[in-house]
């Protein structure tokens, strides 16, 4: 089982800085990635950043060069450093996590962190 436990969310006013923080607890098997997504108002769950055990990043293409994801060696702390943040990135962000464990796959979730941008 794995827990994941998001921090770092608020309000800002646009072209301010955030910092989300992603915590990993638990039994996370193998890990294939780990990564941020977020829901915005009337809009379905987008891919904001993830990381893959192979070292890759994807970025959503609406915060590439704005965001940037990094992580702790063990896997147990993702960071997402948010800049130039707009009022259309108001959102919920939520901490991703996939894995298996054995031969079973895995796909949890976090509780979300809100990001209010305001103009």
């Amino acid at each position: 089982q794995v827990q994941l436990v998001e921090s770092g969310g608020g309000s800002v006013q646009a072209g301010g800085s955030l910092r989300l923080i992603c915590t990993k607890s638990g039994d996370s098997g193998t890990l294939i990635a780990m990564g941020w997504y977020r829901l915005r108002s009337g809009n379905e769950r987008e891919l904001v950043a993830n990381i893959n055990r192979g070292g890759g990043i994807n970025y959503g293409d609406s915060v590439k060069g704005r965001f940037t994801i990094s992580r702790d060696s063990a896997w147990n702390l993702v960071y997402l450093e948010m800049n130039s943040l707009q009022p259309e990135d108001t959102a919920v962000y939520y901490c991703n996590a996939r894995g298996y464990h054995g031969y079973s796959t895995y796909d949890y979730w976090g509780q979300g962190t809100q990001v209010t941008v305001s103009s």
